[in-house]
């Protein structure tokens, strides 16, 4: 396994924009998908996206449109553009391998 730190996290206004980084302490090319997950309080982990390694993408119904993965093996780094972001995307979001790495969380919160 690898250890995921992730960055990006923090506060911002219903319909803003956060870009949220996680990065690998080694190499991601052998973990075949990588996501992103969320935990809102008093709610369950859901999955908001996932990536694998040929590009191929997923998303959860709920942030379709606003929400877009991308992965660089090269930079070992997954990342998550969100826009157009709303208060029920309030949560703790945590970078996932499928190797069984995970990363620490981030606090996102979406308040005016």
């Amino acid at each position: 396994q690898v250890q995921l730190e992730e960055s990006g996290g923090g506060l911002v206004q219903p319909g803003g924009s956060l870009r949220l980084s996680c990065t690998a302490s080694g190499s991601i090319f052998g973990i075949d998908r990588m996501g992103w997950y969320r935990q809102a309080l008093g709610k369950q982990r859901e999955m908001v996206a996932a990536i694998t390694s040929d590009g191929s993408t997923y998303y959860a119904d709920s942030v379709k449109g606003r929400f877009t993965i991308s992965r660089d093996n090269a930079k070992r780094t997954v990342s998550l553009q969100m826009n157009s972001l709303k208060p029920e995307d309030t949560a703790v979001y945590t970078c996932i391998g499928e190797d069984g790495s995970w990363g620490q969380g981030l606090q996102v919160t979406v308040s005016s």
